[in-house]
């Protein structure tokens, strides 16, 4: 479990991201969270407030194996691509929400990727 210190450590740099990544309707934000259980990824037009896709290892697709390593945050990274392409979005802008780019995320992102999200 993450300490006080270090919430306000991540709070702290995904301000710093977001005051220079947003997501529009030609471009919408790929945001992404994660905890020590799961993953969870969102296509954001932030123009609207409007969420355009998103997927989790949360969902009941995902259950009944791991739900906190890499290969199920490739497997969240391919399912959000997917619903963002039948949605109509092919480009997005990445937001790491605060997180260090390796590990999970970066498995995440470059799942999204091979699946046909440009960013």
């Amino acid at each position: 479990m993450a300490s006080k210190q270090q919430k306000s450590a991540i709070a702290r740099r995904h301000s710093r991201v977001r005051t220079k990544v947003a997501g529009t309707a030609a471009r919408p934000r790929l945001a992404v969270y994660r905890s020590n259980r799961h993953m969870i990824a969102q296509v954001i037009d932030d123009s609207r407030g409007v969420t355009v896709a998103s997927a989790s290892t949360i969902e009941s697709g995902s259950r009944g194996g791991f739900t906190s390593n890499r290969e199920a945050a490739a497997g969240v990274g391919r399912l959000v691509a997917e619903r963002a392409i039948s949605a109509g979005v092919r480009q997005v802008v990445f937001d790491r929400g605060g997180f260090q780019y390796h590990g999970r995320v970066a498995a995440l992102a470059e799942a999204a990727r091979e699946s046909g999200l440009e960013f």
